[in-house]
């Protein structure tokens, strides 16, 4: 019988507003919603699973509340929208469902249990924009299920009937694979299919078990307990599951609630071809824990998840990775949810280098975090003499080292091309991966920045020598932060131990003591030198100024995202401190609104900065376009173009071919480049290009 498990645990309220302090969530990534919608799903959810295909389209399935079915929804790198056209693509209440994708991302299967008062094992498939209905797996009943697709595109799927049973679907009918009842019934079940053609699946029954078979197995070929044995002794459940998943030499991960260290505790292990080994620390989450789901990246980085299942965080999620040391440490904060969390899944964006992450806190959110922090690739080197030449500079920011684009601006000075928490240098005015955080003016990286940070009232003494008490929160209300408006206040500190009642800390001096916060006169002179007038032209400038938006100082609400850029500067002013206003027809470096507000930050370095007659414009290159571009780049030049070449994130020259200026980039991988171009009026000139 139908059992509606959404409301299946209750919950629970302490009544306590929980502050995040500082030092408790010091990452320089953070988790960002997919597509800038907190609530994916249109109400209440609950069995969340989620796959990316190989071009980084995400594709979402959850049972709906809001319909009482099963509904899939795909993000396209823009925006979500239901598969079909509309919600509610099965037959009744489908609470328990799996997703697959075949490997060349054409074909797509939900699987669903068939609710009460029928019984079985739906199939559905999705080709191009229609939904097509394959026969029953079976048609006795059946909750638990997993699905997973082989490399010749034939699904398999793996269910509790029969005491487990995996069927494939070939030639247009159901066939047996291996022996049914194998597996002492298939609770809490799942399944993946390695590149080696072997059939590999997971479940609790007698402790934590994986078995394997061939793809192309006969229902006489019985499934085979991978190392002999239990991974490990686990406890099992709806909430307390388990998950698996390959490296991509096909080594076997598993996550699970263990039972013993204390007992219920995160654990992951992998199979090391002979045994079960462990990955990690033992037993490493804080206290127990429920909903767990994996990811690994083909290079066998594994990242996992869980939602804590004691005390006053109760059932929050915290995702956790591997640190130098081989321990597992919270990733982008101690915690990624506001409230419970519960059906967590995980996947991996190959195409862009993302953790993605879907759970249902009442709605289903889903929400990632950038993989691509590589500071090793960064050689420190300020960019050269010429205006629009870049380079990059290393410093910790969340702690964790991180590396960031810099660039010379037409006003001869070195700026970041890049907000302070952006993930990349903005390849569009809307690029929320480039917004970065939004800071308050005067303050420092306490994680008040980030923009899932929570709202809180001004600390007793509202400046920054009170912020202490009140640290890591965005501060919001009446008074809101910092609100004497003093005209001798300043930005200006190195260090926090340095802040005052009159003296806030620079962000900007974690890059180094030659870096700082722009000032008014800073902005007015760049803003002049690259005819900055709106967003498109901001974004065009040399600097890739992002439309991040704004957040309320009264209330910490978001407003613009997309739309107008806000920047800081260093100066103070009658309504509490000044900032770069780029709006819809105006560029207003001498804007001035509430401390409070969030505002983005983007650093200077003056010292580096050339006098008039050093400065060697640009102005024979007129522009690159497409940026981003698909293959082919076209350079519009008032100069002969003498020599082109194309640089790889790694330092390595790229084989291109130019022609009729233009570059074919078609057969290089996608990612981020350096396009350098050796002009005969004897300018050099280099550009930073993505190849989608």
């Amino acid at each position: 019988m139908f059992r509606d498990l959404h409301f299946a645990i209750q919950k629970i309220r302490t009544g306590l507003t929980l502050l995040t302090i500082a030092g408790s969530c010091l990452y320089a990534q953070q988790w960002e919603n997919v597509g800038g919608i907190q609530d994916v799903s249109a109400a209440g959810s609950s069995f969340n699973n989620l796959v990316i295909d190989n071009s980084g389209n995400y594709y979402l399935s959850y049972y709906d509340v809001s319909v009482a079915r099963g509904s899939v929804q795909k993000f396209n790198g823009n925006s979500w929208s239901y598969l079909g056209g509309s919600a509610g693509v099965t037959t009744g209440t489908a609470t328990y469902n799996s997703l697959s994708i075949s490997p060349n991302g054409n074909s797509l299967y939900y699987t669903n249990q068939l609710g009460y008062p029928g019984s079985g094992m739906e199939v559905r498939l999705f080709t191009g924009s229609l939904w097509s209905q394959l026969p029953n797996v079976t048609d006795s009943s059946v909750n638990y299920q997993a699905s997973a697709v082989s490399s010749d595109n034939i699904l398999f799927t793996y269910g509790s009937y029969g005491s487990g049973t995996v069927k494939k679907y070939s030639a247009g009918a159901w066939e047996q694979v291996g022996n049914a009842g194998f597996s002492g019934g298939a609770e809490f079940a799942e399944m993946v299919i390695g590149t080696n053609d072997m059939v590999y699946t997971c479940n609790v029954s007698g402790g934590l078990k994986v078995y394997q078979n061939s793809t192309g197995a006969g229902s006489s070929q019985n499934w085979s307990l991978v190392g002999g044995a239990a991974a490990d002794a686990s406890s099992s459940g709806e909430q307390y599951n388990a998950d698996i998943a390959l490296d991509g030499s096909n080594t076997i991960y598993v996550a699970y609630v263990s039972n013993s260290g204390g007992g219920k505790k995160l654990n992951v292990k992998k199979f090391d071809g002979n045994s079960w080994v462990q990955v990690g620390n033992a037993n490493f989450s804080d206290g127990k824990v429920q909903h767990v789901a994996l990811a690994v990246t083909e290079s066998g980085k594994p990242y996992v998840v869980a939602s804590r299942f004691e005390n006053d965080n109760f059932l929050r999620n915290t995702v956790y990775k591997l640190d130098d040391s081989q321990n597992w440490v919270a990733l982008g904060g101690d915690f990624v949810s506001d409230g419970e969390a519960k059906y967590n899944d995980l996947a991996i964006d190959k195409a862009h280098n993302y953790l993605v992450l879907a759970y249902s806190d009442n709605t289903t959110k889903v929400k990632r975090i950038s993989l691509t922090l590589n500071p090793q690739t960064c050689s420190n080197t300020d960019p050269g003499t010429n205006v629009g030449d870049i380079g990059c500079v290393s410093f910790m920011y969340r702690g964790q080292q991180v590396a960031y684009s810099t660039v010379r601006g037409a006003d001869g000075k070195i700026w970041l091309q890049q907000n302070l928490g952006s993930t990349q240098v903005a390849s569009s005015v809307a690029d929320a991966n480039a917004y970065g955080d939004l800071f308050q003016w005067g303050r420092w990286d306490d994680g008040h920045q980030l923009r899932n940070s929570q709202v809180a009232q001004a600390p007793s003494s509202n400046t920054p020598e009170g912020i202490g008490a009140a640290g890591g929160v965005y501060i919001a209300g009446s008074p809101a932060w910092w609100a004497g408006f003093a005209s001798s206040d300043t930005w200006t500190g190195i260090t926090a131990s340095q802040a005052t009642a009159s003296a806030g800390v620079d962000p900007c001096k974690a890059i180094g003591a030659d870096w700082k916060m722009p000032s008014q006169a800073d902005w007015t002179a760049l803003v002049g030198a690259e005819g900055i007038g709106n967003p498109a032209t901001a974004y065009s400038s040399n600097l890739k100024l992002p439309a991040g938006g704004n957040r309320s100082s009264s209330n910490g609400d978001f407003s613009f995202v997309g739309q107008r850029g806000y920047f800081w500067s260093s100066d103070t002013s009658s309504l509490g401190a000044k900032y770069l206003y780029i709006g819809t027809t105006i560029a207003n470096p001498s804007a001035g609104g509430m401390r409070g507000q969030g505002s983005s930050v983007r650093c200077i370095k003056p010292s580096s900065s050339l006098s008039t007659s050093d400065i060697r414009l640009n102005n024979a290159v007129i522009g690159m376009y497409p940026n981003p571009t698909k293959g082919i780049l076209t350079v519009k030049s008032d100069s002969v173009i003498e020599k082109v070449n194309v640089i790889n994130a790694v330092g390595q020259k790229m084989n291109v071919q130019f022609s009729d200026n233009q570059i074919n980039m078609t057969e290089l991988p996608s990612g981020l480049y350096i396009v350098e171009l050796k002009l005969k009026n004897g300018q050099s000139v280099s550009k930073k290009i993505i190849k989608d």
